[in-house]
């Protein structure tokens, strides 16, 4: 078993849910596409292997692996979309509108914005920028 598929099979038991195939392979689908998915796209990929697997439990899952921070979540395209979790440094991303397709941006902008803002703690944020990617354009 891949050692990061190992990892997310512990923040599962560590939250107190059940290892379940279907929940080790929704994950595995988001590692093996790293970009933002939607609930239908994930329902598609994993009817292949579990015919009639209905939205509600897609959906369920997704929410369950976002709560225990296996998952990010945004809102692009009029819906939920979701990509495995980047925890291993700090970074925003570029998302093609698109294609789904994700690049990571290094640069943090918030020591600036707290200067601009003058005065303020800015305790948490998020940044993502979203465009066409260069396939796309």
């Amino acid at each position: 078993m891949h050692k990061e598929l190992v990892d997310y099979k512990e923040m599962l038991k560590e939250a107190k849910f059940k290892v379940t195939k279907k929940r080790l392979r929704m994950i595995e689908l988001f590692m093996e596409d790293e970009r933002y998915l939607s609930a239908k796209e994930i329902q598609e990929m994993m009817n292949k292997e579990y015919p009639g697997i209905s939205y509600d439990t897609i959906y369920r899952n997704l929410h369950t692996l976002k709560d225990i921070n296996v998952l990010e979540q945004t809102t692009f395209g009029g819906e939920m979309q979701y990509k495995i979790s980047c925890t291993d440094h700090h970074h925003h991303h570029f998302i093609c509108e698109r294609c789904g397709e994700t690049k990571v941006v290094h640069y943090c902008p918030v020591e600036t914005w707290e200067k601009e803002l003058n005065g303020v703690k800015i305790n948490s944020h998020k940044v993502e920028l979203y465009g066409l990617c260069e396939a796309c354009r």
